[in-house]
């Protein structure tokens, strides 16, 4: 009887055993608890089962054969505290794990611990190998490596970003952490920033970022500098440069001393000196440059709080090509018409009028707090000081005088909380309190273009980030703001009658000045943004982002009240008072993933745009500092449509081969007609040797090839111009893109080791090798002089 009832035991006890489920998954990501980032090389293991894994390059791991029950996982980094959980194993189980990683490197308060974007928006970065390519170069120049960013120019010294076609006020840049304000509605404001600060450039296409406002309707562009280590070192690197064309020289510098107790400080210095430039076959007189810019910053990093303070100072003094100013509207169509500049002079370093003298400065300090089973804060401050001049040419005494004098202050208060104790959901939300003024100097004596005023935002922001699972996570974003402009703009009579504005806006006057009315525009704007998306990867190789936004703009400025001439634009420009808000709905998809050797990533999207606004030709006027062409802005619906591809194939071990095309199709749907200054398709590819045996060699070549715009509004317009003492119609051809081009380049580079801690690199480099001649549909000078010719650039690099 005993050996049955022990029997039976023993078959009931081997069939629970069998029958009980042992075929689960346990799966997930480990990430930084403080930004996100994803933590590979983490330890994740269930000791009681003697079972364990180690997370990859993206943060992922995956525990299999596990049955039910409740066990406790231990997940360690060389870099982190350890943590312990238990978790219940009730069939296949994501789980996802955050860590104190403080040990190495905090981001808390730096650009990317700062802001919270979506990842289900397209987005590329450029490290600091690229960047310093562009040491002497600008902003907009580097961001043109990645497919879908290209540049709006004045001349070849002022570089906007274009993110999908659209550029400007609808494209916002954050500097270390703060949403630069540098009179950035003006076609020919390039972005008052040193490149040389960055270690990071970072390109989303797409309104992300909404706790910096709405209002990106075209992208956002993160500015990033050098992480401090939380370790005992000091760090730097000096970049010198040469380069032929132009004759330029260009120096930079920066060190960064950090403790182990997590205090660091910084500094930074640049400076800048070019001549003339030159075209295949002739100077382009007066496009020298002047720039000099520091930094300074010290900060403190700890586990639960930290400060960072910054300061920088950026000063250009940039020629405006000077066969743009022509004196009568007989020199303009004929400059126009032929193609040729009507005014080249030797090669000289000097700057004349027509120039732009600007300096920005800039001045943060924020704090962050973490709680323990709640979340982290952060406040910061940030002031802005930009002042703008530009000269143009006059006479007498009146010659060093400005003929546009703006002082831009902005103060910005911002806070925000990052919740995070829900496994596999992040939230943050916040508020911004901005508030500008704008003096417009009177001493200028010329009419002022843009007015003074103030300009008061508020806005109001919620975002978050559910992980589904393992492979998929869902974004969703949404944000109030509330904008006054409160300006004082005087109007010429003739004008104010000119564009009607006396049936619509004559409660706007507030006194007589005889020939004009001074008047108080005073608008507000409510804007609502949002974000919806998705992040889905598999097979560790793909992965694919789908994102539908909605963002709004208010007119800026600009948009507005511009009225007269804008001089180092040398163009006449009007604004109106009755332009609405912009209203943005885009959808975009982003594939990206890797078969063996071939990284690639395929991103189409569409922009239907509401009220879109736009600068548009309208003639030619004559004034007493010349002829200029006249723009006006418009607003009509518009729809944006395009492609960005890029492709990066590895072969023979030593080559690469990369190429990136990028395409954007705008029309204006009310009119049935293509919008003015969309970006023509274009095509670059490079192949590079490398060779690590031989100190690091690299050797490149590469051409950039841009189509011809052949989609484009008809503008041209008729003048009259005097001939024989009569005056005579003539067809002013501005409409009109120029050819397409193809632009071969070469560069080498190669490292020399100095001593155990530093090393020398020497690249030499070749652009436009064949000396082509060609014209850039988004050149605003393009009508004046052909673009840059051969440059041959030399940079010597030194790291310790």
């Amino acid at each position: 009887m005993l050996k049955f009832i022990v029997s039976v035991i023993f078959f009931a006890g081997c069939f629970s055993a069998y029958s009980q489920n042992c075929g689960f998954d346990l799966s997930g990501r480990v990430t930084d608890i403080h930004d996100g980032s994803v933590l590979p090389n983490a330890v994740i293991q269930i000791k009681s089962l003697q079972k364990g894994t180690v997370s990859d390059l993206e943060g992922k791991y995956r525990l299999d054969g596990i049955c039910e029950g409740t066990y406790e996982v231990e997940i360690s980094h060389p870099e982190c505290k350890t943590i312990s959980r238990n978790i219940t194993i009730q069939g296949n189980t994501s789980r996802n794990f955050k860590l104190e990683h403080h040990l190495e490197e905090l981001n808390e308060i730096l650009i990317l611990g700062d802001v919270f974007v979506n990842s289900s928006v397209p987005e590329k970065t450029l490290r600091a190998e690229i960047i310093e390519q562009y040491s002497n170069a600008s902003l907009g120049d580097a961001l043109k490596e990645i497919s879908g960013v290209s540049s709006l120019n004045t001349g070849n010294t002022v570089v906007k970003p274009v993110i999908h076609g659209l550029h400007s006020s609808r494209v916002v840049i954050i500097n270390n952490g703060v949403r630069m304000e540098d009179q950035q509605w003006g076609v020919e404001h390039a972005p008052n920033i040193d490149i040389n600060t960055a270690d990071r450039l970072t390109v989303i296409k797409g309104a992300a970022a909404l706790q910096y406002g709405g209002d990106a309707i075209g992208g956002v562009i993160i500015v990033e500098p050098k992480r401090p280590p939380i370790k005992d070192t000091i760090m730097g690197k000096t970049i010198m440069n040469a380069a032929s064309n132009g004759r330029s020289t260009g120096l930079t510098s920066n060190l960064l001393k950090s403790y182990e107790t997590g205090l660091y400080w910084k500094v930074q210095g640049t400076l800048k000196y070019m001549g003339d430039l030159q075209a295949p076959d002739y100077i382009l007189s007066n496009t020298g440059v002047r720039e000099k810019d520091f930094s300074v910053g010290i900060g403190l990093n700890r586990i639960n709080y930290g400060f960072d303070a910054f300061y920088s100072y950026f000063n250009t003094d940039i020629g405006i090509l000077r066969a743009s100013q022509l004196g009568n509207i007989t020199d303009l169509v004929r400059v126009i018409n032929s193609g040729e500049p009507n005014y080249v002079e030797e090669f000289t370093y000097d700057i004349n009028a027509p120039r732009q003298d600007v300096q920005h400065q800039l001045a943060k300090i924020n704090f962050f707090r973490r709680f323990r089973n709640a979340g982290e804060l952060k406040m910061q401050y940030s002031f802005q000081f930009n002042e703008r001049k530009e000269f143009d040419i006059r006479r007498g005494a009146a010659r060093d005088r400005a003929s546009l004098d703006l002082a831009l202050q902005t103060h910005n208060l911002q806070t925000s909380f990052n919740w995070d104790q829900i496994d596999n959901f992040e939230s943050t939300f916040g508020i911004n309190l901005s508030f500008q003024n704008n003096f417009a100097d009177p001493a200028t004596g010329v009419r002022r273009l843009i007015p003074d005023y103030n300009l008061f935002s508020a806005g109001a922001f919620a975002l978050g980030s559910y992980f589904l699972n393992n492979d998929f996570t869902i974004d969703a974003g949404f944000r109030y703001d509330f904008n006054q402009i409160d300006a004082e703009k005087f109007y010429l009579k003739s004008r104010w009658q000119e564009r009607n504005y006396d049936e619509n806006y004559s409660n706007l006057i507030i006194e007589d000045f005889g020939s004009q009315w001074l008047t108080n525009p005073v608008f507000n704007y409510q804007n609502f943004s949002a974000s919806l998306g998705g992040n889905y990867q598999w097979k560790q190789n793909f992965s694919m982002v789908m994102n539908l936004s909605a963002a709004s703009r208010m007119p800026n400025p600009s948009e507005l009240f511009s009225d007269g001439l804008h001089h180092s634009a040398a163009t006449i420009e009007l604004g109106d008072l009755s332009l609405q808000q912009e209203k943005a709905y885009k959808a975009s998809l982003g594939f990206e993933g890797r078969f063996d050797n071939v990284d690639f990533s395929v991103n189409p999207y569409i922009n239907h745009i509401r009220d879109f606004i736009f600068l548009e030709p309208l003639g030619i006027e004559q004034t007493i500092r010349g002829a200029f062409p006249v723009h006006q802005y418009k607003q009509v619906d518009a729809r944006l449509f395009g492609i960005d591809i890029n492709i990066d194939f590895q072969f023979l071990e030593m080559f690469n081969y990369t190429t990136r095309f990028a395409y954007v199709n705008g029309q204006d749907i009310e009119n049935n007609r293509p919008i003015i200054d969309m970006p023509a398709p274009n095509w670059s590819n490079k192949i590079q040797y490398y060779n690590q045996s031989l100190k690091d060699l690299k050797i490149g070549l590469g051409n950039d090839l841009v189509f011809k715009q052949t989609r484009y509004p008809n503008n041209d317009f008729t003048a009259n111009i005097p001939v024989d003492g009569e005056l005579t119609p003539t067809l002013v051809e501005i409409s009109q893109p120029p050819e397409g081009y193809n632009l071969w380049y070469f560069d080498s580079e190669v490292k020399l080791p100095l001593n155990n801690r530093s090393n020398l690199g020497i690249r030499f480099s070749v652009n436009n090798i064949l000396n082509t001649k060609y014209r850039d549909y988004l050149n605003r000078q393009r009508f004046y002089a052909d673009d840059l010719g051969r440059n041959f650039l030399i940079q010597l690099k030194f790291n310790y």
